[in-house]
């Protein structure tokens, strides 16, 4: 019994380190709405498209639920990631970016998105480092200043 329940624990555990592979998350000293409205301001300076914002809060409440503060935001730019998916179609799941703005449990928010490392790895891109760099440069400049 207590083999299974420990080969139960350990299953559970590896899911749990899985759900976060990948994600780059920085702590922000402002409040959901004020990061993500900070990062979209940003985003858009930069010349990014905003193609859309969902208030997943704001959804839960009207569908009569509780969620803490969470908002994604869903941003890019065709001539980077065009380039991406030239590399590897299968990127264009991932395309355009998202960052996630939420609050957790603490009341601590956090930005958090996808690594591009993790991303040239899921869909073994090739010959697109100079690219990849360039998003990864692109997206820690804008959380850090996001966050700050």
């Amino acid at each position: 019994m207590f083999r299974s329940c420990m080969v139960g624990v350990m299953l559970c555990a590896s899911f749990a380190s899985q759900a976060a592979e990948g994600v780059l998350s920085i702590k922000s000293q402002y409040s959901v709405q004020e990061t993500a409205d900070k990062f979209v301001s940003l985003a858009e300076s930069k010349g990014l498209n905003v193609f859309g914002r969902i208030d997943h809060g704001k959804n839960a409440e009207q569908a009569g639920l509780s969620l803490r503060p969470t908002q994604v935001i869903i941003f890019g730019n065709p001539k980077v990631g065009t380039p991406l998916m030239q590399c590897a179609q299968s990127m264009a799941i991932d395309l355009p970016q998202k960052v996630l703005v939420s609050q957790d449990e603490n009341q601590q928010v956090w930005l958090s998105y996808n690594d591009p490392q993790y991303l040239k790895q899921r869909h073994d891109i090739k010959g697109c480092d100079p690219v990849i760099d360039k998003v990864s440069q692109v997206l820690s400049g804008l959380a850090k200043a996001s966050v700050q």
